[in-house]
């Protein structure tokens, strides 16, 4: 029904920057609120940023607001993550995520759809 697949990741050093994408396919874009979450090796996923699927509203956890920032091409049914000032505490393995919905909530348990996530490691 929809897929979800994620690229980008990589092997960074603290203060670099990283853009990750997310390419949708299964549904018309339009009808998808997407997420990114990310998780270390042990941890619950935990949210970094929502995007609405009607009128583009962002959330984000106050801690990541100055150093996240979500956005969605819809020509391209495509949503990134720009990530930057990394730091070692960001590793984790980033997954987009996605709902048929424009009423949701931003955390793991309101989403229907996941990718395979995309590994970054910050690390010097």
């Amino acid at each position: 029904q929809v897929q979800l697949v994620e690229s980008g990741g990589g092997l960074v050093q603290p203060g670099d920057s990283l853009r990750v994408s997310c390419a949708v396919s299964g549904l018309p874009f339009s009808y998808l609120s997407v997420g990114w979450f990310r998780g270390a090796p042990g941890a619950k996923r935990e949210a970094v940023s929502c995007i609405s699927r009607s009128d583009g509203i962002t959330y984000y956890p106050e801690y990541m607001k100055d150093r996240f920032t979500i956005s969605r091409d819809n020509a391209k049914s495509t949503v990134y993550l720009q990530m930057n000032n990394l730091q070692p505490e960001d590793t984790a393995t980033y997954y987009c995520a996605a709902v048929e919905s424009s009423d949701y909530g931003c955390y793991s348990g309101g989403m229907e759809y996941w990718g395979r996530g995309t590994l970054v490691t910050v690390s010097s």
